[in-house]
């Protein structure tokens, strides 16, 4: 994993680099690109959620009583920014099957690329929980800031955003705005071009995991 700033983290896992490579051919139909988001969402929340704190119970084996590990606290809640980020909750909820789902709406003007809230709604108490943000793509980083203004506003305190694929502008808007988050992405792309797509990218992923143009 190569650390960019204190708070971003870019896996370079062979198996998550290898995925990545599936999602951007634009040969790759929908059903494919659905599972393999699924499985990136489960490769890179089980890297970032490597700290979730734990706490030890007793219980007894087939062989003996003995105290063993468990996670401690609330409820992990995974937030993923509509509509793609709801592709890699299925991955994360594998790993992590008690936790609680939020959703948080947004939509990007054409003309402006400036993010607009439609809806968020967020599980109680969300400032108990370790929440991960779930969004394929991380272009100018304004619906990623606006996602985690949002639940820092709601209470939110320990929080993780972790995303498939990212441009520089994206991440260094995002660093500046919350350095206090952890960004785990799995590639850094080479930049955005004029209508602030990820170049070399993989598409439209809300389009690409739904089947919709």
């Amino acid at each position: 994993m190569n650390k960019l700033y204190d708070n971003v983290f870019e896996f370079t896992h062979p198996l998550i680099q290898h995925k990545i490579t599936i999602l951007r051919d634009k040969h790759t139909g929908t059903n494919e690109f659905r599972s393999v988001v699924e499985e990136l969402g489960m490769l890179m929340g089980y890297e970032a959620l490597a700290d979730l704190p734990l706490e030890d119970i007793e219980i007894e084996t087939p062989i003996e009583h003995c105290k063993s590990p468990v996670l401690s606290g609330r409820k992990l809640a995974i937030v993923p920014i509509l509509r793609a980020g709801l592709g890699m909750v299925p991955g994360i909820l594998a790993l992590t099957p008690s936790a609680k789902v939020g959703h948080i709406g947004m939509y990007r003007d054409e003309d402006t690329h400036e993010p607009h809230e439609y809806f968020c709604k967020l599980p109680k108490p969300i400032d108990q929980r370790t929440i991960v943000v779930t969004d394929p793509m991380l272009a100018t980083g304004g619906s990623a800031v606006d996602a985690v203004d949002m639940i820092k506003q709601k209470g939110g305190k320990k929080i993780k955003f972790i995303c498939i694929i990212a441009a520089p502008e994206g991440i260094e808007k995002f660093h500046t705005a919350h350095p206090d988050v952890e960004l785990y992405i799995g590639h850094v792309d080479r930049e955005l071009n004029a209508n602030a797509y990820i170049c070399p990218g993989l598409g439209d992923a809300g389009d690409r995991i739904f089947g919709t143009k």
